[in-house]
């Protein structure tokens, strides 16, 4: 068993090998990854951060990445919605038609709100989508959080076939690197999912979040969800 106060080891599964490491101090999780694979090709992502040793992979098969979303984007939110999985977790949003989805996201997606909204895209084809914004711009939702500056998002794959099979993953990292260039004064990313949602709350402990206060968060359709905050430290994870 490793001691106490010795640095966290991480292995990057590499095409057929497995390169390790260790997590230097004052380094983050992914300079020691990106150092550990520095004669490798492609960029290392994490399977899990929470185990010992951390886990990354460099995958040269999937090549998960997020983009602004537009307009023509909406009817495939919509379906993505109204799928059993989806809906689940998100049935207080409203109902999953075109309509009622394009009236609640389409001021977010022409930048009219804090709100941003991303596409999910594996190999090029859209399977889900992100939603962040600055927890602050949201006074309600802000007395929740430990950190009204903190980053927050949102995060589904809506195409059933991709579900448990690691995008989620890719997709969250994607998200987390892309925000670290576009929001360089944050220090910490936030998500707040049903305390019932296992899988998501498993999906932000791979990527680095802790879990946190449990509180009750309205919806829009006056229900209430019983939410896990959960947070992450930039500069610890991604430096």
């Amino acid at each position: 068993m490793p001691a106490a106060d010795a640095p966290p080891r991480l292995v990057v599964a590499h095409e057929g090998r497995e390169l390790s490491g260790v997590v230097r101090p004052g380094e983050s999780a992914y300079e020691a990854a990106l150092r550990t694979t520095a004669t490798a090709t492609g960029d290392p992502v994490p399977q899990d951060l929470s185990a010992q040793p951390q886990r990354w992979l460099i995958d040269h098969d999937r090549v998960v990445a997020v983009r602004a979303m537009t307009r023509g984007d909406l009817r495939d939110v919509a379906r993505w919605r109204a799928e059993p999985h989806v809906d689940r977790w998100w049935h207080g949003d409203g109902p999953a038609t075109l309509d009622t989805v394009t009236e609640k996201y389409a001021a977010a997606v022409d930048g009219m709100t804090p709100t941003r909204m991303w596409v999910v895209e594996v190999n090029g084809r859209s399977v889900g989508f992100v939603q962040d914004y600055r927890v602050g711009d949201y006074p309600d939702f802000a007395i929740l959080a430990p950190d009204p500056d903190a980053i927050g998002c949102d995060y589904v794959i809506g195409e059933p076939e991709w579900v448990g099979r690691g995008i989620g993953t890719q997709a969250l990292w994607a998200w987390m690197l892309r925000t670290r260039r576009r929001r360089p004064e944050a220090t910490s990313f936030f998500a707040a999912p049903d305390h019932r949602n296992a899988a998501s709350l498993r999906l932000l402990d791979k990527v680095g979040f802790t879990r946190g206060t449990w509180f009750d968060e309205p919806r829009s359709d006056g229900s209430v969800a019983t939410c896990v905050g959960c947070s992450v430290e930039v500069r610890r994870v991604l430096g």
